[in-house]
């Protein structure tokens, strides 16, 4: 087993609003896939699952509630979390641990997205 993870899903109640904010905060676009029961919104990854192309979508449908307790995800911050983090307000979220140094292993910060989901974001710097 090369990762833990290899798939993840964000549960929104607005699927727009949610695909605004993680399109804004990361600045990537996100492709909705057809679905018959939900409505998904696929976050760039590498597709081939050899080189541990771990996944992940936002999803709007019966059975998904956002929340702040649970299972936390840690997005990839890119080179320095900060340009992520620095987007997370201004998209209509909030942060609720700033950017923290997590000695060798990099920093680490976490969020409310739009929906009321507690997200986190690591990087490197």
């Amino acid at each position: 087993m090369k990762n833990a993870i290899n798939w993840f899903e964000i549960p929104v109640k607005n699927f727009d609003r949610g695909k605004k904010f993680y399109s804004t905060i990361l600045g990537v676009e996100i492709s909705e896939m057809s679905h018959p029961q939900l409505t998904y919104g696929i976050l760039p990854f590498d597709m081939n699952m050899e080189n541990s192309g771990v996944g992940g979508a936002i999803v709007q449908g019966e059975g998904y509630e956002p929340s702040n307790k649970g299972s936390l995800i840690y997005l990839n911050g890119g080179d320095d979390l900060s340009k992520v983090l620095s987007k997370v307000e201004k998209a209509g979220g909030k942060i609720i641990l700033p950017k923290t140094s997590i000695g060798q292993n990099g920093f680490m910060a976490h969020f409310l997205d739009t929906e009321g989901n507690k997200v986190a974001l690591h990087s490197m710097k």
